[in-house]
């Protein structure tokens, strides 16, 4: 059994206007979860009630994304780490449960704070002598990795996860200005190819992994982007409610609306807005 059974929360941090998402998330993640994973499993709404697989449901409260998250790990969970998702990043292949025991293990051991699980070109990585299940524990180059923060799948330590969020950062703020920060600061980050995030190779010099899982983000700028079509596939053979939820995002897809059902607001340049201004003038 893994030592660290009771000091690793599962987290899922939702927004209230993605809801539309979580049918989606909690049909893959059951899917392709292995529940017996241990640790404590969090789905974090804002201010809804929710029901989804293996999770207890807690919530944020309103207001910024660094601030929501901060009141989470400060006020609803106790466990030391943080293992992170969110509602749009779902699953496509199952997960080893024995890379997670001794991942975790392994972190706890060795006081690690921050460790990538997911695969991106945006990180430049350094071997190390270290393998769990055929993966490398390689460190990254902060100097020539374009990112250090990211809200991708990531291990973090409670406490180090806390002193990279400031009061009022939304989230691509956040990674922005935390990564500069991170540059400042230097820290030892480590990355494994676990996850093939939307099916992304593997960037380090591995030894023949077994078991490597893969989730996509389904979203961006609160629309659904061209990652869902594959799962939309998945749910239209299956029973009616799951017919149906695929339906109900074909429509999203098709028609290029929000998580809200709302059609997206049209941005205009700074030329059309002054024509309007003027032709309303005119009238």
């Amino acid at each position: 059994m893994s030592r660290s059974k009771n000091n690793v929360a599962i987290l899922v941090q939702a927004c209230d206007r993605y809801k539309f998402l979580y049918e989606g998330f909690d049909h893959f993640f059951s899917e392709h979860w292995d529940f017996k994973i241990p640790g404590q499993y969090y789905f974090a709404t804002e201010e809804l009630d929710v029901k989804i697989s293996g999770f207890e449901n807690i919530k944020s409260g309103n207001g910024a994304w660094a601030d929501r998250l901060s009141y989470l790990l400060n006020t609803q969970i106790k466990e030391d780490y943080i293992l992170y998702f969110q509602e749009d990043m779902w699953l496509s292949k199952p997960v080893n449960r024995s890379f997670f025991t001794q991942l975790f293990d392994l972190a706890e051991e060795n006081n690690w704070k921050h460790v990538k699980l997911h695969s991106s070109t945006v990180y430049k990585t350094k071997p190390t002598e270290l393998f769990i299940d055929g993966f490398n524990v390689a460190e990254i180059d902060n100097k020539k990795s374009e990112f250090l923060m990211s809200h991708q799948v990531t291990l973090w330590k409670k406490d180090y996860l806390l002193a990279q969020l400031y009061k009022n950062e939304h989230p691509w703020r956040n990674e922005r200005r935390a990564t500069k920060r991170l540059k400042k600061l230097n820290p030892q980050i480590f990355h494994i190819d676990y996850f093939a995030e939307n099916s992304c190779a593997e960037i380090n010099e591995n030894q023949q992994p077994k078991s490597r899982s893969e989730y996509h983000a389904v979203s961006f700028n609160s629309t659904l982007n061209f990652n869902v079509v594959h799962y939309i596939k998945i749910l239209s053979k299956g029973k009616a409610a799951q017919k149906k939820y695929a339906e109900e995002l074909q429509d999203h897809y098709d028609n290029n609306l929000t998580h809200d059902g709302k059609p997206k607001a049209k941005k205009e340049d700074i030329f059309k807005r002054f024509k309007n201004w003027f032709v309303k003038k005119k009238a």
